[in-house]
């Protein structure tokens, strides 16, 4: 597995939470990288990006503001930080690599990993 998500749970709206995703060397250090989420019955759909180097992020409209999306090069880890959470938040989240930034931010991914599940209770 070269990308392993973890930090999914429950939590209750309004509250915070924190994923992971961690990769390989070789994948920190060269690839850009992105949160994608898919609720149930629904497309899967971007979160968040960020460039290989940290300096550039994108985020989806739905949570602009509310997460934050970084990365540890060092420790060869991806983060996603979740404040303000929403009932709407619910769905499992993926983290992907792609080595052209444009690509993932139009949601071409290189690399996919395994899914780690978020519900947020009312």
């Amino acid at each position: 597995v070269q990308l392993q998500a973890s930090g999914g749970g429950l939590v209750q709206a309004g509250g915070s939470l924190r994923l992971s995703c961690a990769t390989s060397r070789r994948i920190s250090r060269s690839y850009h990288m992105g949160w994608f989420r898919q609720a149930p019955g629904k497309e899967r759909e971007l979160v968040a990006v960020v460039n290989w180097n940290g300096g550039s992020t994108y985020y989806g409209v739905s949570v602009k503001g509310r997460f934050t999306i970084s990365r540890d090069i060092a420790k060869n880890t991806v983060y996603l930080q979740m404040n303000s959470v929403k009932p709407e938040d619910t769905a499992v989240y993926y983290c992907a690599a792609q080595g052209d930034y444009g690509s993932l931010i139009r949601s071409n991914v290189d690399i996919w990993g395994q899914g780690t599940k978020v519900t947020v209770s009312s």
